[in-house]
C-alpha cells in the first residue's frame, strides 16, 4: 500500500541514484566539483524532489503529472551530464554505462507512472 512518496519505487531509485551521483562527483577535479559536479548533483536531486513534491499534490492529477514531467526532464539532463563526465574522463566508461542504464530505467518508470496517473 502506497501511503507516501517514500513508498514509490521510482522515488527510491531516484534517491539512491542521487546519493551515488553525489559520492561520485566528490572525486571530480577540484574546479569540476563546483561546476559540472554541482550541476549533475542538482539535476539528480531534482528528480527525487519533483517526485516527492508532485506526490504531495497527487489529488490533482494534472499537477502530479506536471511534476513528473519535470522529473523526467531532470532525468534526461542527468544522463547528458553523466555522458559529459565520461567523455571528460571524470568517471570510468563502466560507471558511465551503468549510470546511463540506471537512468534509462528510471526514465521509463517515471513515464509509466505519469501515464498511469492520467487514467486515475
Amino acid at each position: 500500500m502506497i501511503q507516501n512518496y517514500q513508498d514509490l519505487e521510482v522515488y527510491n531509485r531516484s534517491y539512491r541514484l542521487a546519493l551515488e551521483i553525489h559520492k561520485i562527483t566528490q572525486a571530480f577535479p577540484s574546479i569540476e566539483r563546483h561546476e559540472l559536479g554541482s550541476q549533475v548533483r542538482r539535476a539528480a536531486i531534482s528528480i527525487a524532489l519533483n517526485i516527492a513534491e508532485g506526490y504531495g499534490r497527487k489529488d490533482s492529477p494534472a499537477e502530479f503529472k506536471h511534476f513528473l514531467r519535470n522529473a523526467l526532464g531532470s532525468c534526461n539532463e542527468t544522463r547528458v551530464l553523466v555522458d559529459m563526465a565520461g567523455d571528460l574522463g571524470y568517471i570510468s566508461q563502466e560507471q558511465r554505462l551503468r549510470l546511463s542504464q540506471e537512468y534509462e530505467v528510471l526514465s521509463k518508470q517515471i513515464y509509466r507512472l505519469k501515464e498511469s496517473w492520467s487514467k486515475k
